[in-house]
């Protein structure tokens, strides 16, 4: 013991993994809206900046009714918008302004190639985005949190067109003239906004930091017994004998930081906010589509941490990690990628969890090899550094949402799926049926 941690490698890996990887940022004011505001409606096209370091933005823009009755106003059941004069963006989104308002129809977009100036055909997005922070949280209540879809990612585009459709319900009435059939349209959310977002540019390649400093860009993977060695220096003190004599842990994967994929750290809210421990996984998919390619996968992350932030109001992105569909690793929400970091990914069991998401749409796509791999040794890694059985199952008390009532003990599988603590088709059905397979790859990685 006393050797690994007098080496470079363990010193700094203890450290890193106890410690939060990135420098905190200034903190947000209370009650204003969060940092890096979001911009105004464009009101005209603009340069594109070409600096090397451009960190990124988001044009929010309202969306106006499509219908020719214009005096319904905000609450028209057909809205929209085309722009071909915005500033280049990489992801888009609709967010509206209650967030436990659901928008009941359709939202779809087609956007323009940067260069080519070819436009898209239209493309859905998912209007049921069930990732939130637990009710009654500071977070959820901060008064700036907003409803919101799926966000999309579309590549480099400098045009875009959005309709919103409300969803029609026929309903049959028994009148004194007999029977009558009627379509009633609900109401569309209040305060429709496009969201444009652009991710920046990488401010720094991954091979200007060592990875064995406190500021590394990943961290390294490490065999099975440097990883237990880890185990012993980061959470010793808390271990029983037993697990002391035979630690049930997972050899630590490669990791990707918040500083390797280029996270804008003045962003997100300067604190750090923990839970317990960490006793279930839960897995997502992002929904943001898979036509990206895996070189571009930091930038798609930045993407989601910007809308997840500037657009839907969190303090942070609200996953604690995120895997690419060529299953590299990444740290997401802030605060130390060993610890119990409280996450804003399943409403209701946030605590004593952590989020998974796999970045892309797996309802009719397979997901990668690869990917389940990632998110067995992720699991296998994580869990056990909290004595957690990958194969098992374990109590979390709701927070509160569409399944369960808030302070119901609810018996689950130790890496479950989205839609296993909340009513959502999240992950899609193709990576939700291979969680099985994770479980069991994960716990022969902990040797059981």
């Amino acid at each position: 013991m006393r050797g690994f941690l007098a080496s470079s490698i363990g010193v700094t890996c203890a450290a890193a993994l106890a410690l939060p990887l990135t420098p905190p940022a200034a903190a947000m004011t209370a009650g204003a809206a969060p940092s890096g505001a979001r911009s105004a409606p464009v009101a005209a096209a603009a340069p594109q900046e070409t600096s090397a370091e451009v960190l990124g933005s988001t044009q929010s823009l309202p969306l106006a009714p499509l219908t020719r009755d214009r005096a319904l106003g905000p609450v028209a059941p057909e809205q929209g918008l085309t722009r071909d004069d915005v500033r280049h963006f990489s992801l888009v989104g609709v967010i509206w302004d209650n967030p436990d308002t659901p928008l009941h129809g359709s939202v779809q977009v087609r956007t323009r190639a940067t260069g080519s100036g070819a436009w898209t055909g239209w493309q859905d997005l998912e209007t049921h985005n069930d990732d939130a922070a637990d009710p009654g949280t500071a977070e959820r209540t901060s008064g700036r949190v907003r409803g919101s879809t799926a966000p999309l990612w579309v590549g480099d585009s400098d045009g875009v067109e959005v309709r919103v459709r409300a969803e029609g319900e026929r309903r049959t009435d028994e009148t004194a003239r007999g029977t009558r059939t009627a379509t009633a349209v609900t109401p569309l959310p209040s305060g429709l906004r496009l969201e444009l977002v652009d991710p920046g540019e990488q401010p720094r390649t991954r091979a200007a930091v060592p990875p064995t400093a406190l500021g590394a860009t990943e961290l390294p993977a490490l065999g099975r017994a440097a990883t237990e060695r880890e185990l012993l220096a980061v959470r010793g003190a808390e271990l029983t004998e037993a697990q002391r004599a035979r630690p049930y842990i997972g050899p630590r994967p490669r990791i990707i930081t918040r500083r390797g994929w280029g996270a804008d750290e003045k962003l997100r809210e300067k604190k750090f906010v923990y839970t317990k421990k960490v006793k279930a996984a839960f897995v997502h998919h992002t929904a943001s589509g898979n036509g990206y390619r895996c070189s571009q996968a930091d930038s798609v992350i930045r993407g989601i941490y910007r809308y997840h932030v500037e657009s839907m109001g969190w303090r942070d992105i609200g996953y604690n990690f995120l895997v690419d569909k060529c299953g590299n690793i990444y740290e997401g929400r802030a605060g130390g990628v060993a610890k119990a970091v409280l996450g804003a990914h399943t409403l209701g069991f946030n605590s004593n969890s952590m989020g998974i998401a796999v970045i892309g749409t797996f309802g009719s796509s397979k997901p990668p090899a690869a990917v389940l791999k990632a998110i067995a040794r992720l699991t296998a890694w994580k869990l056990g550094l909290y004595g957690a059985n990958p194969r098992g199952k374990t109590y979390l008390k709701s927070g509160g949402g569409n399944l369960y009532r808030k302070g119901k003990n609810v018996r689950l599988n130790v890496i479950s799926g989205h839609r296993d603590g909340f009513a959502t088709e999240c992950p899609g059905w193709q990576l939700y049926r291979k969680l099985g397979t994770a479980r069991s790859t994960a716990a022969r990685y902990q040797g059981r």
